[in-house]
C-alpha cells in the first residue's frame, strides 16, 4: 500500500486542484500518471443531467471505438445451425446453445461479451441470473441479440463499448489502455462522448453533460473541461 500511495502522490503532483483540463492536456495527464508496472486501463466517468428513476431518461447503448479497447475480447454466441457456423467463421471464442448454458451454470464466465440470435433467448434466460449482474446478458438495445451474428462478433472483437447510466446518473466506461497512447485514447474518448450526446433523452432538460473525469486504474482523477470536449465532437 505504501508504494501505491507514493506512486499516486507523485502522479498527482502536476495536477492543479479544481482545474478542468482540455482534452489534450487531460489525456496526457492521465497517461503520464499511469506509472504502474502493468498496462493500466483508462476510465471515464460522465455525470449526466438525467433522472435514471424515470424510464424515459435511461441512457444506454453501445459504440464501436475507432481503436478498440486495447485488449483481446472473448466473445461467446448462443446460436444453432447456419448461424452457429457464421459465428465460428467470424471468430467467436465459443458457440453453442444448451451446452453453453450448462457450462455457465457450472461456474464458467471466461468471456467478455455474449451474443445470441433472437430464437435462443429462451435458452439464454436460464442463466439470466448469472449473466445479468455481470453485465453479460445479451440485449437488443446494444446489438447483442441479432440475426447478424457475424457482424456482431466482428464489432465486439474490434472493441465495441456498451454503456449504461447508473442509479446516480453516472456513466462509467473503460476507453482503452495506457499503451495505446494519447492520440488513440483521444479518438476513443471523443467517440464515446459523441455516442452519449446522441443518446440524450428528449425528456432531459437543462444541462446534459454535468461533469467528466478521467483516470487510469491506479492514477488520480483528472477533471475534463466540458466545453473543450464539446468543441471537438
Amino acid at each position: 500500500m505504501a508504494k501505491k500511495g507514493k506512486r499516486y502522490s507523485k502522479a498527482s503532483e502536476g495536477l492543479e486542484a479544481g482545474k478542468s483540463y482540455s482534452v489534450e492536456d487531460g489525456i496526457k495527464a492521465v497517461v503520464d500518471g499511469a506509472t504502474a508496472k502493468f498496462d493500466e486501463s483508462v476510465e471515464v466517468a460522465v455525470r449526466l443531467g438525467v433522472d435514471p428513476k424515470q424510464s424515459d431518461q435511461q441512457v444506454r447503448g453501445a459504440v464501436s471505438l475507432p481503436n478498440g479497447l486495447g485488449k483481446e475480447v472473448n466473445v461467446i454466441v448462443f446460436a444453432k445451425g447456419p448461424k452457429a457456423d457464421e459465428a465460428k467463421a467470424a471468430g467467436a471464442n465459443e458457440v453453442g446453445s444448451d451446452e453453453l448454458v450448462d457450462k455457465i451454470k457450472g461456474g464458467w464466465t471466461g468471456f467478455d461479451k455474449a451474443i445470441a440470435t433472437p430464437d435462443m433467448m429462451a435458452t439464454v434466460s436460464k442463466v439470466a441470473k448469472i449473466l445479468g449482474p455481470r453485465g453479460l446478458m445479451p440485449n437488443p438495445k446494444v446489438g447483442t441479440v441479432t440475426m447478424n451474428v457475424a457482424d456482431a462478433v466482428t464489432a465486439e472483437k474490434k472493441g465495441k463499448l456498451a454503456y449504461r447510466v447508473d442509479k446516480a446518473g453516472i456513466v462509467h466506461a473503460s476507453i482503452g489502455k495506457k499503451s495505446m497512447g494519447a492520440e488513440k485514447l483521444q479518438e476513443n474518448y471523443l467517440s464515446f462522448l459523441g455516442a452519449l450526446m446522441r443518446a440524450k433523452p428528449s425528456s432531459s432538460k437543462g444541462i446534459y453533460l454535468k461533469g467528466i473525469s478521467m483516470s487510469s486504474t491506479m492514477g488520480p482523477g483528472v477533471k475534463m473541461d466540458i466545453p473543450s470536449t464539446q468543441a471537438k465532437l
